[in-house]
């Protein structure tokens, strides 16, 4: 399932927007004009049917902190998605949800959820005033209280099956958003987790900070033959004497997983914990996008960090071909990044911050087609027109 409509009010700095994505997405902007913010949402929605949203609440400090500007009485979402391609005879999915702050804004409440499916409406999903959010105190006036955790998603009748009537529109919709993963930060620091050989175990999907990087390698790798021949062929074109990806065992018999990379001119394979920040990062953003079993949507923040400039079109070229198999978002700053989509034309969004809300817009396909007949995406952002067009 893909997004093809997304409104929002009240969330952080989109005080209130509306997002036609794509297919392959590149959102730009300058820093602090929302554009992190915009991945946050997806994974705040992506907690829904997993029955995290207190959780993820409760991470960022509370409601009043997800809230815009402080002001904002609660989070207003609309969802519209395109139905999986196995269910021609079903129409596009609309779920829309709002978050209530209460209590002076410590807590929150689910004061309405719906669902759509075109040609008939599940009507609101419980009843307000039946279950409300236990254990929260209104404080005294200028006296601060942390986030409590609540049963908030419990109230979400849609994932969790509280009379919902139409049962598979509720299980297409919790398994595509459950499955959603936003990548923001790779920690590469020396006793990181994406360094450390963890105990075997099968995963086929990389974790949101990459902590897992190595269990998924091993599985995909060792069964997957195409997905090898993808990871050897992007990591052969970044550098030209690799050979391959070594799992040898475990010195120590403990089932711990190791994982080396063979240079054709050297002797001894090299361990995670030597090779360069850069070249984790080139080979963590290339194994997402390699993923034969993608998730239904992929955020991944600034996929240029850490990168040399000749990297950018192997990953350019990875996302293009991801982006056949999920629904694929990348924020950048990076001209390179961007002048290495030339054999596509992505879904090109703008954010800009005006009064402390972020705006977004979508580039016209016609005049941006017209601009790439004679530069790149490259080109006309670093002369601040790709910013400025309309």
């Amino acid at each position: 399932m893909k997004i093809t409509n997304l409104n929002v009010t009240g969330f952080r700095s989109l005080k209130s927007i509306y997002w036609r994505p794509g297919d392959l997405n590149i959102v730009i902007g300058p820093n602090a004009s929302g554009k992190s913010n915009l991945l946050e949402l997806l994974e705040m929605l992506s907690s829904l049917p997993k029955g995290g949203l207190a959780k993820y609440v409760q991470s960022r400090g509370g409601i009043n902190s997800l809230l815009w500007d402080g002001q904002a009485e609660g989070v207003d979402i609309e969802l519209c998605f395109t139905p999986p391609e196995n269910t021609p005879e079903m129409r596009d999915l609309i779920y829309s949800l709002k978050l209530e702050a209460v209590g002076g804004l410590v807590a929150y409440e689910v004061a309405s959820e719906e669902l759509d499916s075109g040609d008939d409406t599940i009507p609101p999903l419980f009843d307000r005033n039946m279950e409300r959010i236990e254990g929260e105190e209104v404080p005294d006036e200028g006296k601060q209280l942390p986030a409590l955790p609540s049963r908030a998603e419990s109230l979400l009748s849609v994932f969790h099956g509280r009379r919902a009537p139409d049962s598979l529109r509720s299980a297409l919709l919790a398994n595509g958003m459950a499955d959603w993963t936003v990548y923001q930060h790779l920690d590469t620091s020396p006793k990181a987790p994406v360094r450390i050989a963890p105990v075997a175990r099968y995963e086929t999907q990389i974790e949101g900070d990459g902590s897992n990087l190595i269990s998924v390698l091993h599985t995909l790798y060792t069964e997957d033959r195409a997905f090898a021949e993808r990871i050897n062929a992007a990591m052969g074109a970044a550098f030209g004497h690799f050979e391959t990806l070594v799992f040898p065992p475990s010195p120590a018999a403990d089932q711990r997983v190791q994982m080396k990379v063979r240079w054709k001119n050297l002797k001894r394979d090299c361990p995670l914990s030597d090779l360069s920040d850069g070249t984790l990062r080139f080979l963590y953003l290339i194994s997402i996008l390699a993923n034969p079993n993608l998730p239904s949507l992929v955020a991944i923040d600034e996929p240029e960090t850490g990168l040399h400039p000749r990297m950018m079109g192997i990953v350019a070229e990875c996302a293009m071909d991801a982006a056949t198999r999920t629904q694929l978002i990348l924020t950048t700053h990076s001209p390179e990044f961007l002048d290495a989509f030339r054999d596509t034309q992505p879904t090109v969004t703008v954010t800009e911050l005006v009064d402390g809300a972020t705006q977004l817009r979508t580039l016209s396909g016609e005049d941006l087609a017209y601009w790439l007949k004679e530069y790149t995406l490259g080109d006309i952002y670093r002369t601040g027109q790709l910013e400025s067009m309309e």
